[in-house]
């Protein structure tokens, strides 16, 4: 195998929707591959989307529980949601951490962005850190109903390492957070 084709781009030769709705596109597209030979390759695009970890002080951390229908299992997680079209990543941050947590935050801190999947998924995750948050009134999407408690900071990364957390931009943003403290 030549190793000057692992840097090469594929090529799209065609697209098709399969599938839309309001949170994902779903497209099938033919690409040729570095060596000319085809393939069929189905990608789900998301918008980009933000999460955040939200300190009520230096040692505590605001978590949100909820029932996932995709793995039918209650889980602890940070604030995480889509940015709408137009919106920043900062005010995407603030609505999520309001809508979901109660909370806003006078400081924001940009922890990372990565890609959630890098083979069939479109999306990019932009996780930030909160502090100085002042208490304001939840107001939940319509189709999500969530537990709202706080946890020592030491207690959810512990959290994280154990596998209890397993959302990817819960575990990402808690071990920046990690990092960034020094631990």
């Amino acid at each position: 195998m030549n190793d000057d084709l692992a840097r090469a781009p594929w090529r799209q030769l065609s697209t098709r929707e399969v599938y839309r709705n309001k949170w994902i596109r779903v497209r099938e597209d033919v690409a040729e591959l570095p060596d000319a030979r085809t393939t069929i390759y189905g990608v789900v695009e998301c918008p980009p989307c933000v999460g955040v970890l939200p300190f009520v002080d230096a040692e505590t951390v605001v978590l949100v529980g909820q029932y996932r229908y995709i793995p039918q299992k209650f889980y602890w997680e940070i604030p995480t949601g889509g940015i709408a079209p137009g919106e920043s990543e900062e005010a995407a941050v603030q609505r999520e951490l309001g809508e979901e947590a109660g909370y806003r935050a006078t400081r924001l801190t940009k922890l990372c962005t990565f890609h959630t999947s890098k083979s069939v998924m479109r999306e990019v995750a932009n996780l930030y850190l909160a502090e100085d948050l002042t208490a304001v009134p939840r107001a939940p999407d319509e189709t999500e109903f969530i537990e709202v408690r706080t946890f020592p900071f030491a207690e959810a990364l512990r959290m994280a390492l154990a596998s209890e957390i397993v959302d990817a931009m819960s575990v990402i943003a808690l071990l920046h957070a990690t990092r960034r403290r020094g631990r």
